[in-house]
């Protein structure tokens, strides 16, 4: 079997882990018989400086043409943050409909949180994201640019399909695990959105009697991430909080540096697209010591999507025993190993799973 994958580095570390997180990807393909056909796009701030933009006119249709998106990260110092994320991630996600952005929060063996009650086992949870809408909308603009009475209005965008779709994923999702949904609000202080989004999560809540749920404000629900993160299952958000709360669970699981996500179309219609939670990381970039696991977890969630979860699993598990059971650690993780040395520890480890297999 052999599914098409568009590769998109990117910008700064991005160019370094993406190939690392490749060759675990077709060790599994040789492992569990299955084929990645890679083409790869060259696209992001260089490519803007060179081009005046992010991906050719053309980019979405190429893209178009694979199964998925395999994305290392964007931005780069001399591109404002606005014009490289609008020029190409944010596009992929609104013309594919990848309205749910799922990023898993999971604290490993043998990585230290700075949460002193925190222990491995205890902390896993997803965070459901809604990726289309929400706060991130196109819709506003500016007054009186350079003078006093200068003007910016950003309006939120919130759909009865949009809320809704992301609102019953996460419930399926809580079905699936351990049965419990946090809803991230704001509806004492945002008048419209956030009571619209909790009229509605009440309307699903009546199709899963059988999940357990809590609604949280915004700066509430952050408080449990670190007083309490071992409560937390499923957690849904707008695409503000959800962004907001990704990252701050990133921390507490010990490092951005591990943290992947999933922009997902679950119709399949259009290509999905994985991509680490880190950013370009310019001030490392070139130096070989950018942590790979990041974008090696966000593989992983692309071959759970692409029908190969035994396969998904075998990379879980390599990284449970390369943080579990040895020393190889890049600088983010207090280590002084190289990029390339935690992929070979990998590697080890998946090969090691295969010996084992019948």
């Amino acid at each position: 079997m052999a599914h098409r994958i568009a590769v998109v580095p990117g910008d700064g570390i991005g160019r370094e882990v993406t190939p690392e997180a490749q060759r675990v990807l077709d060790r599994c393909g040789e492992i569990w018989s299955f084929e990645l056909e890679w083409s790869l796009f060259e696209w992001g701030c260089e490519y803007y400086l060179n081009t005046g933009r992010m991906m050719p006119e053309d980019g979405l249709e190429q893209l178009r043409q694979h199964e998925a998106i395999f994305l290392g990260a964007v931005g780069y110092p001399g591109v404002p943050d606005h014009v490289s994320l609008w020029g190409l991630l944010i596009p992929i996600r609104r013309t594919f409909q990848q309205y749910i952005n799922l990023r898993p929060v999971r604290l490993f063996d043998g990585i230290e949180s700075p949460l002193r009650k925190a222990s491995a086992g205890e902390l896993d949870f997803v965070i459901v994201r809604e990726n289309n809408e929400g706060e991130y909308s196109e819709i506003g603009g500016r007054l009186y640019r350079q003078t006093e009475h200068e003007l910016a209005v950003q309006q939120s965008t919130f759909t009865r399909r949009g809320t809704e779709r992301v609102i019953r994923y996460a419930f399926e999702l809580a079905q699936e695990r351990n049965g419990v949904l946090a809803s991230a609000t704001k509806s004492n202080g945002i008048i419209h959105t956030m009571p619209f989004w909790d009229e509605i999560f009440a309307q699903v809540s009546a199709d899963f009697p059988e999940v357990e749920t809590g609604q949280y404000h915004i700066d509430a629900l952050s408080a449990l991430f670190v007083l309490k993160p071992q409560s937390l299952d499923v957690v849904v958000a707008s695409n503000l909080f959800g962004d907001i709360l990704s990252d701050l669970g990133a921390a507490v699981a010990g490092s951005i540096g591990i943290a992947p996500s999933a922009n997902l179309n679950p119709e399949r219609e259009y290509p999905s697209m994985f991509e680490p939670v880190h950013g370009s990381a310019p001030d490392i970039a070139g130096r070989g010591i950018a942590n790979p696991i990041g974008q090696i977890w966000s593989g992983a969630m692309m071959l759970e999507h692409l029908g190969h979860p035994e396969a998904a699993a075998g990379v879980v598990s390599a990284i449970e025993r390369v943080l579990g059971e040895t020393s190889i650690r890049t600088p983010d993780l207090g280590g002084a190993s190289s990029t390339a040395e935690v992929t070979d520890a990998v590697l080890g480890a998946l090969n090691e799973q295969a010996g084992a297999r019948p």
